[in-house]
């Protein structure tokens, strides 16, 4: 693929939507834990991020039934911190969360990251990338790893007590830093988030796992088939409803628009926004950046 045909440096994510049974454990949880606030409400749907930025939208859904762990769809949402003191401080509060499920740690030379599961099984990622230019870069791709980080190490070693405890919200800047999804096979996910979405690859674990970005990042996105190899098209469940993600402008939605129809992708367009599903009916929408 061309560099014209890519998606635009300036690409982030977007909020990530997930579906809920119980909507105020899930609020709670991710509030008290990970330290997001009230954006907005409506009847059976709470929006929450950082300085007046949505992060999440929890949308209420007491008819649906859960997924099924082999089943494509949500592996982690990922929020990126802007510090290690503030991840330390996330850290922290999880740790007073009675039943919190902590899924382990990783140290991937690219970022430092503490894993979850909320009370829905949804998968969290909490980290704090390293500086780009600390990042390794082979052949065009990213040199990524995972080893163990020591929680207690890392919080002694970054946790700002003297600020520790008198807010209760993570940093304004904090965002979701990538989306990571269960697909049904690697090949088809390259095809379709490389080939007509327009991400460019940047690591992959053979037949097991992809990771693609925009302007050099890490990772935007990842796919991978560790517990859904061979995973056909999911059914609206709860969990994971809609990734989102920001291109800088009209022009760059009008660029994926015309990558997508070539590509045989169906696309809702509302003027607005792009609406579109992968290969597994994981709903996807490119939203134009808000000016500011």
């Amino acid at each position: 693929m061309d560099t014209i045909d890519l998606l635009p440096d300036a690409t982030d994510m977007g909020p990530v939507m997930l579906k809920t049974a119980k909507l105020a454990r899930l609020v709670h949880w991710y509030t008290a834990g990970v330290g997001l606030e009230h954006i907005a409400e409506r009847p059976g749907v709470v929006e929450l991020g950082v300085g007046g930025r949505t992060i999440l939208v929890l949308e209420e859904a007491p008819d649906l039934r859960g997924p099924n762990p082999a089943d494509a769809g949500l592996f982690h949402t990922a929020i990126l911190y802007p510090t290690h003191a503030a991840l330390a401080a996330a850290v922290v509060r999880m740790t007073q969360i009675p039943g919190i499920q902590f899924a382990g740690t990783g140290d991937h030379h690219v970022s430092e990251a503490f894993y979850f599961a909320d009370p829905d099984g949804n998968g969290v990622e909490l980290y704090v990338d390293r500086p780009r230019d600390q990042w390794r870069w082979e052949g065009g791709k990213v040199y990524m790893t995972t080893e163990f980080i020591d929680p207690n190490r890392f919080v002694s070693e970054h946790l700002d007590r003297g600020s520790f405890g008198q807010s209760a919200t993570a940093p304004i800047d904090a965002k979701v830093g990538h989306v990571h999804l269960q697909v049904g096979d690697v090949a088809t996910a390259r095809d379709f988030y490389v080939g007509a979405l327009g991400f460019a690859e940047t690591a992959s674990l053979g037949s097991t796992a992809l990771f693609v970005s925009a302007g050099g990042y890490h990772h935007h996105m990842a796919m991978n088939v560790w517990n859904s190899r061979g995973a056909g098209r999911r059914a609206d469940t709860l969990g994971l409803g809609r990734v989102e993600i920001r291109v800088p402008d009209a022009d760059a939605l009008g660029s994926a628009r015309e990558r997508l129809a070539s590509a045989g992708v169906a696309v809702a367009d509302d003027g607005q926004s792009l609406r579109f599903e992968d290969p597994w009916a994981n709903v996807i929408t490119l939203t134009p950046s808000l000016a500011g």
